[in-house]
């Protein structure tokens, strides 16, 4: 196995059949189980860093105290937050137990960042109004979404047609964070310009489908189980991107989903111009999702499905940010 593409001379003139880089096993593996372009850039970043870091040892030859050296490396002398530096150490877990069939001992001894307990940053009512009073077209319509169905960013911009049920209002996010799907509601606020929205993408599917193209990305194994099913308009992306482009994966030419910088941008720009001084992002349209629902008096449990967290201890972080004070108790000057 080698890392580097290079192979040893051998004897007698024939040389051996090339092994895969171990970069390129790694890649294959990721692909193998389905985990997303996203989490395979991530995790070939690391370790590619990880082998930089030991060369010329090849990381089959290292140990636990190599991986626990080179994470303690990222919070020491990195200073990386803690998100960032157990991303680094998934990554490493998947290098040892996936592709080189090695399984590392726990380790004690890694000096871990420090994870920062903050609040999330809410806005108001009258805050959210202002902001998307800024947002016109395509992105109006994506804060919508974030905003009335707690999406996260990436929900939002993988969503596909036939995620869109206008007539029950709902809305079907599939394969979130953890590989789960969830259903969420509909804001009826939005239904007209979902329509247009729907529409212009079909429009736009016809125009690409007489060009040969308009087949999209199909999750996992479903390109196989039903070939016909990516040039399908319910399969296309709620909001395409604007040019074709070649699908890292595959290397087909395709129309992939919107760039989530997109949105990203709009937002931070509404919110300078709608004056508002906290340091606003799309996630924050989720985090005001969450927290006006419990001011409204609905019950945790609920709103915690529609965020699709597993855990409803982090649901209850929103209560900390009502409008009634902290634990949602009124200071007893305001009685």
């Amino acid at each position: 196995m080698s890392y580097d593409g290079e192979q040893p001379p051998v004897s007698g003139g024939v040389a051996p059949e090339r092994q895969p880089r171990l970069l390129d096993q790694v890649r294959g593996r990721l692909r193998l189980k389905h985990y997303s372009l996203r989490t395979e850039q991530a995790y070939l970043y690391w370790i590619g860093r990880y082998i930089r870091a030991w060369l010329p040892r090849h990381p089959r030859d290292l140990d636990g105290a190599a991986v626990e050296a080179f994470l303690t490396g990222l919070a020491t002398r990195d200073r990386v937050a803690a998100s960032t530096q157990n991303q680094a150490l998934s990554a490493l877990l998947f290098l040892y137990r996936e592709v080189l069939g090695v399984e590392l001992a726990w380790m004690e001894n890694v000096v871990r960042a420090k994870r920062p307990q903050r609040l999330p940053v809410v806005l108001s009512r009258a805050q959210v109004g202002r902001l998307l009073e800024r947002l016109a077209g395509r992105e109006a319509l994506m804060a919508g979404l974030l905003y009335g169905s707690g999406l996260r960013l990436m929900e939002c911009v993988r969503l596909r047609l036939k995620d869109v049920d206008l007539e029950r209002n709902e809305l079907t996010v599939r394969n979130g964070k953890g590989g789960k799907d969830r259903m969420t509601v509909l804001p009826a606020a939005l239904r007209e310009d979902l329509v247009r929205q729907r529409a212009e993408v079909r429009r736009l599917h016809a125009r690409d489908m007489a060009c040969g193209l308009g087949r999209v990305h199909l999750p996992h194994a479903l390109a196989r189980k039903y070939p016909n099913a990516a040039a399908e308009p319910g399969w296309q992306y709620l909001f395409p991107a604007t040019r074709i482009s070649l699908d890292p994966r595959d290397g087909v030419r395709r129309r992939h989903h919107i760039d989530e910088k997109v949105l990203q941008s709009a937002v931070r720009r509404a919110a300078q111009e709608a004056g508002i001084d906290k340091p606003v992002t799309p996630h924050t349209l989720r985090h005001c999702f969450a927290t006006h629902l419990l001011e409204a008096g609905a019950d945790i449990r609920t709103v915690q499905e529609l965020l699709g967290h597993k855990d409803v201890a982090t649901t209850q972080i929103y209560t900390h940010v009502l409008n009634r004070g902290t634990h949602g108790v009124l200071s007893p000057l305001d009685r």
